[in-house]
């Protein structure tokens, strides 16, 4: 049953991030800075790369979120909703700040990535407490 929590708390995440990157694509692409087409669409988004690695990565992120919520206890939709926004807000979001900070990245990206990693991370949160 744990497998299957962390593979549909990674499938979640995954189709948040969908939404969320769709739904701020403009901002985010020029805050990115990276290459366009014609269209003004990124130039790679028919690679199937960066997609796989997505999803990897979000099954990565919701074993361990799963492994640290089985050894601290944490249970219920409240108390895993409410572990996994404090994961994202203050784990994955001061290394995105640290790091765009040091390469000069606008602030808007700063709040895009960050954002989607808080908010991820309570999807995956709440998504393991429920299967």
């Amino acid at each position: 049953m744990e497998f299957l929590s962390v593979i549909a708390a990674a499938a979640a995440s995954y189709m948040f991030g969908a939404i969320w990157y769709m739904s701020l694509s403009r901002i985010w692409v020029t805050a990115s800075g990276v290459a366009t087409d014609a269209e003004g669409q990124p130039a790679n988004r028919s690679n199937p790369l960066p997609y796989m690695v997505s999803l990897l990565c979000a099954v990565i992120v919701a074993g361990m979120m799963r492994h640290i919520f089985g050894l601290s206890g944490i249970e219920g939709i409240g108390e895993s909703a409410l572990a996994g926004l404090g994961a994202g807000l203050f784990l994955a979001c001061p290394w995105i700040v640290t790091n765009y900070t040091f390469a000069g990245r606008p602030v808007a990206l700063m709040v895009i990535d960050g954002g989607y990693a808080a908010i991820s991370c309570t999807v995956i949160g709440t998504v393991l407490a429920l299967v």
